[in-house]
């Protein structure tokens, strides 16, 4: 019993020891298979890290080569926007630099035209004030303003230039020729230029300086001046029935003008005591229209009075042509008798013919030495055409 178990217990000691050594060797057999894979994988890696490092070499390269084509084509690009930017601009700054240049031109000529126009405002207000300060020059431009407006007012046969009224005055520069009582004996209205320019001077400097003493002295001066002018223009040129029974005094600017109806009762009293009416531009452009319309109204009134007299001898003429009228009906009257007392006749011949034979019209003109070829008609209308010639 004991020998039995003791050699199960040596076979199953001998069994467990070949198992174990059966294990040992087949871990080894795994080690050593291990450690050849774990080459070969070593070998694979390496390979693998190998065809990488080409594979991104590879890469790199046609990365750089492409990089490198990119960046050339941009640059071409960019040398070719930046060529076409600076054309652009070369042509754009040309135009704007030469329309700028233009303009610039222009407006120095236009500065230069300016300059030349205000030099020679500058020598017309020079003249101008040469002409202001000499008393007879003042009054040549008053008197050539004067004229200037009669003439674009009236005719040159209703005024007339220094005009002597009557024997013994003095002449007047300009008068108006009024209608009078007879064709031959016009009445003259006296218009008188006057220009007192230093004391309307010394008016407006007090004015603008507001200093009252000096406005009311200036005004004083300037209300004695155009008094002392309106009593020379009633002595020189009023005198009735040549002229009319006032005159008018032609201040030459509105200004001056306003400031003499400024001045308290001198109008007035230049109408009623010189009989003179003082008048600026305006005030004398308005007086000469409304004389206008007069004259035209006259020129009507003459013309009415010859067209009756027209229409009288048409009237007369018209009573004559209507005798002449009632002749003509008379003899149309009589002719028309006449034609239906023939009418009547040849019917009653025509009809004394009937039973007669007729002859073709070649023989019956050649029997009766007539025209085969005449129209028919044609005679009448003749007679005709000459009766209304004659009676034409």
């Amino acid at each position: 019993m004991d020998g039995s178990v003791s050699t199960e217990l040596i076979l199953l000691a001998v069994l467990v020891v070949g198992v174990f050594l059966l294990l040992v060797f087949v871990l080894l057999l795994l080690v050593r298979t291990a450690v050849t894979n774990s080459d070969r994988l070593v070998g694979t890696v390496n390979r693998l890290v190998e065809k990488s490092e080409d594979a991104f070499l590879a890469i790199q390269t046609g990365n750089e080569r492409k990089l490198a084509e990119i960046q050339a084509s941009n640059e071409q690009r960019l040398d070719a926007m930046r060529q076409l930017v600076d054309e652009k601009l070369q042509s754009t700054l040309e135009q704007r630099l030469g329309e700028s240049f233009r303009l610039v031109g222009e407006r120095l000529e236009a500065v230069q035209r300016g300059l030349g126009e205000m030099q020679a405002l500058a020598n017309g207000v020079g003249d101008l004030k040469r002409i202001l300060v000499n008393v007879r020059e003042r009054g040549t431009w008053g008197e050539y303003q004067l004229g200037a407006i009669l003439e674009d007012i009236l005719t040159p046969g209703q005024y007339e230039a220094n005009v002597r009224i009557t024997e013994g005055r003095e002449q007047v520069e300009y008068a108006v020729k009024l209608p009078g009582r007879g064709r031959d004996a016009p009445v003259w209205l006296p218009i008188d230029a006057k220009f007192p320019k230093e004391s309307y001077e010394r008016l407006v400097e007090a004015a603008t300086a507001a200093d009252a003493a000096s406005v009311q002295s200036a005004s004083a001066e300037l209300r004695t001046v155009v008094a002392r002018m309106a009593q020379d223009i009633q002595r020189k040129y009023i005198c009735p029935p040549a002229s009319t029974d006032f005159a008018i005094l032609f201040l030459p600017t509105e200004g001056l003008f306003a400031e003499v109806l400024r001045l308290p009762g001198l109008h007035d009293t230049l109408q009623r005591k010189h009989r003179v009416l003082v008048a600026g531009p305006t005030t004398l452009a308005a007086i000469l229209n409304s004389l206008r319309v007069g004259f035209q109204t006259l020129a009507i009134e003459q013309r009415a009075g010859e067209v009756w007299q027209v229409l009288g001898a048409v009237k007369t003429e018209f009573g004559t042509f209507s005798n002449y009228l009632d002749l003509i009906k008379r003899q149309i009257q009589t002719v028309s008798n006449t034609l239906d007392l023939s009418s009547r006749r040849t019917r009653a011949m025509q009809r004394k013919l009937r039973s007669v034979e007729e002859l073709p019209r070649a023989e019956a003109g050649a029997l009766l030495g007539l025209p085969v070829d005449e129209p028919l008609g044609g005679g009448a209308e003749d007679d005709v055409e000459e009766d209304s010639e004659e009676v034409q």
